[in-house]
């Protein structure tokens, strides 16, 4: 087990519609990192933008996005995640795939489908979390709109840290600010957000705000509104002694989920 954790975030522009560049991209970023991470986090759709065009631009599950994942964490010896449009039986998902440096992987697909940009009649919503048990930390990674909806990130099986990847615009950034403070608050965990920079197809601006706060709700890595990456290192003694010593998670409200 670490008892740290270094991850590296990566607010980036994206190039809409096109996998194949986006992918190169990264792979020139990945290059300058200096040092070592245990983990990359990439935006929502971080081959594409936020597209409803699925059917031009999904891919199936093993398809190129994935093995590009894949050879990157083994050649960068590290964990990636990031979400990607993906076909599988006659549907579409929004699939975030947390990738492991010996190439396994698990995957998650978007629960709470963006209803104002009609993301609900393209993608089919996904029904069950993800934690990942990586380096002995537990990891719940979530996708952007997930963020608004705070039953379904609640800490109850006492998870580390909580990854949201997100397209999520500018002219809601104070929204974005402040639920992944509280969403860190209230389930005493790391919450990281990882969000992108420019403009998209349809014209909609990104500023990024890509940020991690600790247990306490304290932003513990820079904020910027263009690209940028930056490795931000955690620490598992931090969680345990906040939680040893208030003791917040114990007085949750108890109930299930139908």
């Amino acid at each position: 087990m670490k008892t740290d954790l270094k991850i590296t975030l990566v607010q980036s522009e994206l190039i809409w519609e096109n996998a194949s560049a986006n992918r190169e991209l990264f792979s020139k970023k990945f290059q300058t990192f200096e040092g070592e991470t245990d983990l990359i986090v990439l935006p929502e759709m971080f081959t594409t933008g936020f597209s409803m065009n699925a059917k031009k631009l999904a891919e199936p599950n093993d398809g190129d996005s994935l093995n590009w994942m894949i050879s990157e964490a083994r050649k960068h010896n590290c964990a990636i995640t990031g979400s990607v449009i993906i076909s599988e039986n006659d549907k579409f998902y929004n699939r975030l795939f947390f990738v492991l440096p010996d190439g396994t992987y698990e995957k998650y697909d978007k629960k709470h489908t963006f209803t104002l940009a009609k993301e609900n009649e393209t993608y089919t919503a996904g029904k069950e979390r993800l934690i990942v048990n990586y380096k002995g930390w537990k990891i719940c990674p979530l996708i952007c709109y997930d963020l608004r909806f705070p039953v379904w990130s609640r800490n109850t099986e006492d998870y580390d840290v909580l990854i949201y990847v997100a397209n999520w615009p500018k002219v809601r950034t104070v929204a974005w600010d402040t639920l992944l403070r509280a969403r860190a608050i209230e389930n005493m965990s790391y919450c990281v957000g990882v969000n992108r920079v420019g403009f998209d197809g349809n014209d909609h601006e990104y500023v990024g705000h890509s940020a991690v706060y600790d247990v306490l709700g304290k932003q513990v890595s820079p904020s910027a509104f263009d690209e940028f990456i930056e490795t931000v290192t955690l620490s598992k003694e931090h969680i345990e002694s906040n939680r040893k010593h208030l003791q917040f998670l114990n007085d949750r409200d108890k109930f299930t989920l139908t």
